[in-house]
């Protein structure tokens, strides 16, 4: 056996045992999740044994905490030894100076996770860690399969202790399977991950190394930068924000159907997929990344200025004021305002320090709706014709309040535009949406959610204006929320969970 060193207040692994978790670990209810689409969550990988990686782990997932806000986890190698640390809460609630202090290591795996597949509980909380022939691997994984019923099927058959709900364990318990089949890392890895099928960007971390592995379509992000060393150290992160708060250098994406492999030897590349074809997720750029992240050479930030332009130019109105939404339509706004005229100006307020909470406001508060979070700006907006730009609209629950918000405050005409087109489709691959009959654009059309939101105007941006200002290939993007051509195909059982509607109005 392995020696295991764990960290965690409950005995190592939680996920073995599969203890109670209080209530107040679950997820708010419906009425109460984000009008938005949610992502799963952020992976960091490092292999740097002089540095203190713990702490360099920790930065990397603080800085990537916006990509998932329901549990976080580090798991450092020294030796064969495994240091685990994994909690429910934020990054900063989870970790402390001394709990850091208690995970040496030359290598270090991290996640902050929101959660698709596997409920919000503690024990599905990542890196998950499994024992192999080879010793331990720990696993963070951001994306979602869509085989996972029948890798499930295949596990138990093998006499696998399958104790979580994730399909992450279940992509570790398969590369356990073929590494102790007899393969190495390398050969059990890409095995394992040719058994999968959907979306997955993976940070691995054994006792020899590190692994950073993509999806053949590369439907989630993963790059990896460099650190300033003698030798050359590498990291491995789900956006370049992840590099920039530890000092790495941006090097270049994980490209679909890669495996790199960063030992003392230093970076290696295998590409384990025959047939590769980018399918980067569009909302990654929409709305997911931070806007200060780099993909195609250039800040997100500049990406959604353009589509502000652009839907600026498709869907003119005369207004007096233009804002966006905090924070995510805001570049947009900005965007729509240079391309207009109409002078851009704030008309919410944020709080920025709301987190998830479990305290249920008062009835007076709830029919104050968004209060906590956006506060309007009222001797702005007193008279004045505004455009509100936001990058999406989900349910349309929180539009509705937040243009009733803004009547209140004496804007005397409210029309808003959106970023990107209607979303009509669940997704499959990693981010939390609805059941598509509570989409609200799969169910109405924009004349009819432009009433039911109350707006003087609605209009969103074209499905062709959102792909040609990336500026690249528009058939290396995945927007089946926005079309329902799905490039991996979705089984039927799974496809029924959520594709409820035979027709969509759009």
């Amino acid at each position: 056996m392995i020696p295991i060193h764990s960290v965690t207040s409950d005995e190592y692994p939680d996920s073995l045992h599969g203890a109670a978790i209080s209530a107040n670990n679950q997820i708010n209810s419906h009425e109460n999740r984000p009008d938005k689409p949610e992502e799963a969550c952020g992976v960091f990988g490092i292999y740097a044994p002089e540095q203190d990686v713990a702490k360099m782990t920790y930065f990397g997932l603080y800085a990537l905490q916006h990509r998932g806000q329901e549990s976080a986890g580090i798991a450092t190698f020294e030796g064969t030894h495994v240091h685990l640390h994994k909690d429910m809460g934020l990054v900063s609630q989870v970790f402390n100076e001394t709990i850091l202090e208690e995970l040496p290591g030359e290598l270090a795996v991290g996640h902050t996770r929101y959660s698709t597949t596997g409920s919000s509980r503690k024990v599905n909380a990542q890196p998950a860690v499994v024992e192999t022939r080879l010793g331990l691997l720990a696993l963070a994984h951001n994306g979602n399969l869509v085989n996972t019923v029948q890798l499930r099927e295949e596990l138990l058959k093998s006499n696998f202790n399958l104790v979580t709900s994730t399909d992450s364990e279940m992509i570790a318990y398969a590369i356990a399977q073929e590494v102790n089949s007899g393969l190495d890392w390398l050969e059990g890895s890409i095995r394992a991950f040719n058994r999968c099928e959907g979306a997955f960007s993976l940070v691995i971390g054994t006792a020899d190394g590190v692994m950073g592995v993509r999806d053949p379509n590369g439907i989630r992000p993963l790059v990896i930068g460099t650190l300033d060393s003698d030798p050359i150290r590498y990291v491995l992160a789900s956006e370049t924000c992840g590099l920039d708060i530890i000092g790495a250098e941006y090097l270049r994406d994980v490209e679909p159907g890669e495996l790199v492999w960063i030992t003392e030897a230093g970076l290696a590349s295998f590409h384990w997929s025959q047939q590769p074809e980018r399918k980067l997720c569009i909302f990654e750029m929409i709305y997911f990344a931070r806007p200060d992240s780099l993909m195609h050479n250039e800040t997100l930030y500049s990406y959604r200025m353009r589509l502000g332009r652009r839907i600026a130019k498709e869907s003119p109105v005369n207004a007096d004021i233009v804002f966006g939404v905090p924070d995510s339509g805001i570049p947009a706004a900005i965007g729509f305002s240079q391309a207009s005229g109409i002078p851009y100006g704030e008309g919410l307020i944020k709080n920025r320090y709301v987190g998830r909470t479990f305290i249920q406001p008062t009835q007076t508060m709830r029919e104050l709706g968004l209060r906590m979070k956006l506060n309007p700006l009222k001797d702005v907006l007193a008279g004045k014709r505004v455009i509100i730009v936001d990058d999406s609209i989900v349910r349309g629950t929180t539009s509705r309040k937040l243009v009733k918000t803004l009547r209140e405050s004496g804007a005397e005409e409210v029309h808003m535009r959106i970023s990107s087109p209607p979303v009509t489709h669940p997704c499959f691959y990693g981010i939390d949406t609805d059941t598509q009959d509570q989409l609200i654009a799969a169910t109405k059309s924009v004349a009819e959610i432009a009433k039911q939101l109350e707006v003087d105007s609605l209009a969103y941006l074209s499905w062709e204006g959102m792909l040609e200002e990336t500026r690249e290939d528009t058939n290396s993007f995945c927007s089946a929320c926005f079309t329902g051509d799905y490039p991996v195909p979705i089984p039927e059982q799974v496809k029924r969970s959520k594709l409820i509607l035979e027709k969509v109005v759009v």
